[in-house]
């Protein structure tokens, strides 16, 4: 007779499941936007505070990602099912379990920050919740939430040393450029979330018209892209980088009708390399 699933999966399975529920890189990311937005805003003495924000960050991300696929159990299982509950690498419960130690570390390490960064702190951590269960199938609104609570790490590290105004521009330029990522990943997923009955914005008005909503996204953030160096934030290497890193997204974008996947996959590196152009701004400030 075979054994069940559950029991030939070892602890070291499991560890590696739980481990990947989180999305290691995709906390990492959200914890170095944090970051660059305590940089930009001028970190001074605020080495602690600002240490804590990104720590809180990537808790919070990580408790998010588990619980998205706790949610996504069953969609997972048509469009990913090497995700870790769809494969038996941890169970939905042991998912529920991680999400919510992590929910509560997140909690626990945002208690010293100022009123500002904790209060965006309790916003966000309830939006990661409300997310998969409220608003990811309704049409463009699970986009949208998802945009902003990218857009607000860098306010989160802006408010952790008690600067919001210079990381604001960042974090407009984050958000739109996340919405049009989102719509491109609607469009890969939409096979399984069609058969789950989710409402997504590809769905709803079909894959070409969610793309272009995509592109009007985009599109501002590329013309609004150069107003950090115009008001004296960064330095004139923003401008450079920032050119190169709207040239990949554009083409990403373009990419998306004909692979929905690559596109995807190509945008990410487009909003890494804006990241590099905050940073590099900022920093040949201080030069």
């Amino acid at each position: 007779m075979t054994r069940p699933l559950v029991d030939r999966i070892s602890v070291g399975d499991t560890l590696r499941g739980a481990l990947e529920l989180t999305r290691p890189a995709n906390c990492v990311a959200a914890g170095v936007l944090t970051a660059t937005g305590a940089f930009v805003a001028g970190v001074g003495d605020a080495f602690v505070a600002a240490g804590l924000a990104v720590a809180t960050t990537v808790a919070a991300v990580a408790a998010g990602n588990a619980v998205n696929d706790y949610f996504d159990r069953e969609i997972d299982a048509i469009n990913r099912p090497d995700r870790p509950i769809p494969r038996g690498a941890i169970s939905p419960r042991g998912a529920r379990w991680l999400s919510a130690a992590l929910f509560a570390s997140a909690v626990g390490l945002a208690v010293p920050l100022p009123a500002a960064a904790l209060g965006l702190a309790a916003v966000n951590l309830v939006a990661l919740l409300t997310y998969t269960t409220v608003f990811k199938g309704t049409p463009g609104l699970g986009n949208v939430l998802v945009s902003a609570l990218v857009g607000s790490t860098f306010l989160f590290g802006g408010a952790a040393v008690g600067r919001l105004e210079a990381p604001l521009v960042l974090a407009i330029l984050a958000a739109l450029s996340t919405l049009t990522r989102e719509i491109i990943k609607d469009v890969e997923d939409i096979a399984g979330d069609r058969e789950e009955g989710l409402a997504t914005l590809p769905i709803a008005i079909g894959k070409r018209r969610a793309l272009w909503v995509g592109v009007g996204a985009l599109g501002v953030a590329v013309a609004v892209s150069p107003l950090p160096y115009l008001l004296g934030t960064f330095g004139a290497v923003y401008l450079v980088v920032v050119a190169i890193a709207d040239a990949v997204m554009i083409y990403a974008w373009s990419e998306s009708f004909t692979d929905p996947a690559a596109g995807r996959a190509h945008f990410k590196y487009g909003t890494f390399l804006a990241t590099i152009a905050f940073v590099a701004g900022r920093a040949a400030l201080l030069v």
